[in-house]
């Protein structure tokens, strides 16, 4: 594939043909030869001005609306830090063995439920909101777990809000209520698992060093068997360059009946344990490459082959998703400590910089607006320098299917 030369499209070869990547909104289209010659030729003079006008030719320059900073943003998400405690010793924990550098702490069920009335309150009748239950290990504190799940589902029928539910966990404590309660209120259960066998159990071992991964299989066996009715069970792998064995990796966990499988990159951990460094990093490349491969050979045939990594980029792609922030931290969604502090992520619980209010008074406007401004994309660097960097334009293009380019 040859390197991009101007900042309006790259011109690549799939398997069916020549294609456009469209930079402003990440859209991507089968086109003609023919075109494909005509974009050639402006790209190969790196004439921006003849680019820009073949794409306003063919329809291709729907603008995308990466405005400045908006306003306030209603919370719509939070996550729960109902235990910053944990039983395990991960290498890279961001939350240090689940406490975030200080005392270990449990949330009050008093705190627990002002989250939920802040979240499910603030919504209007018909708004879906999304609560989370994080750590540390969340199962630490099932007590508070389920009475916040309870008091939510309550206050929504009251408000006419609808309400999703989801937890990460080491699956270490994961008992057959537990299941129960997950699959009645539709949970996306997340289960940190960082390989197979001993390679998991390098970087996942138990605060005395014993090995974990046997273990949190016989516990998800309730999961298993439940999950079929409506909860859906994903395994989260942190990738570090001591588990860069990813296509093993996925199939065993597909083999095991996990609904979907992703793969993360340790880029930054608080003692800089198992960071992947430039080299890790490619060979990581190498893996999800060979990933890709096996999931567009798998889905050809018509075999489900759940790897949530290639289903997010196509999902993106066929969306046509071009985005001002890399995420909802400090938007529509936020972390909410053990104490009932709220910050722009569940990654800076404690972090008195980017903390942005509290469960009682809610959200800070200026603290808000502030985050919001200094994280847009216009203001990062490399990306105001990446080749599909593009100016500022106002407007949203229509959503929904893109077969072709309308010009074409």
């Amino acid at each position: 594939m040859t390197e991009p030369r101007v900042r309006g499209y790259h011109l690549f070869d799939g398997g069916t043909g020549p294609h456009i990547l469209v930079s402003e909104g990440s859209l991507v289209y089968a086109i003609p030869p023919e075109v494909r010659e005509l974009f050639e030729d402006a790209a190969a003079a790196r004439d921006e001005t003849a680019a820009s006008a073949l794409l306003a030719r063919f329809g291709l320059d729907v603008p995308v609306g990466l405005d400045e900073a908006p306003g306030e943003v209603p919370l719509r998400s939070v996550s729960l830090a109902i235990a910053q405690t944990c039983n395990l010793s991960c290498t890279y924990c961001y939350a240090e063995q689940g406490a975030f550098g200080g005392a270990a702490k449990l949330m009050s069920e008093q705190v627990a439920h002002a989250a939920v009335e802040r979240l499910v309150d603030d919504a209007a009748a018909g708004e879906q909101v999304t609560i989370a239950f994080l750590g540390g290990e969340p199962l630490a504190n099932r007590r508070v777990l389920r009475s916040a799940t309870e008091h939510a589902a309550a206050r929504a029928v009251e408000r006419g809000v609808r309400v999703g539910y989801s937890i990460t966990t080491n699956g270490t404590l994961v008992t057959p209520d537990d299941a129960e309660l997950f699959a009645r209120h539709g949970f996306a259960v997340t289960v940190s698992l960082d390989g197979v066998g001993a390679v998991h159990d390098r970087l996942r071992p138990a605060r005395n060093g014993r090995p974990t991964y046997d273990r949190v299989l016989r516990r998800l066996e309730p999961l298993l068997s439940e999950r079929r009715r409506t909860m859906n069970l994903s395994a989260r792998v942190t990738v570090t360059p001591r588990n860069l064995c990813l296509p093993e990796t996925l199939d065993e966990f597909i083999s095991l009946g996990f609904d979907s499988v992703g793969f993360s990159p340790m880029l930054s951990s608080p003692t800089g344990a198992d960071e992947m460094a430039g080299t890790d990093l490619t060979a990581k490349l190498e893996q999800m490459t060979a990933c890709a491969e096996r999931f567009e050979e798998r889905v050809g045939s018509g075999v489900p082959y759940p790897f949530l990594n290639a289903v997010n980029a196509l999902r993106e792609i066929h969306r046509g998703t071009h985005r001002p922030y890399p995420c909802g931290a400090g938007a529509g969604y936020m972390g909410a400590s053990a104490d009932g502090e709220l910050f722009a992520c569940h990654r800076f619980v404690g972090d008195d910089e980017r903390k942005m209010g509290d469960v009682l008074t809610g959200v800070d406007p200026a603290r808000q607006l502030k985050w919001l401004d200094d994280r847009h994309v216009h203001r990062q660097q490399p990306c105001s320098g990446c080749w599909g960097a593009v100016p500022v334009r106002r407007g949203m293009p229509p959503r929904g299917d893109r077969a072709g380019p309308p010009g074409l």
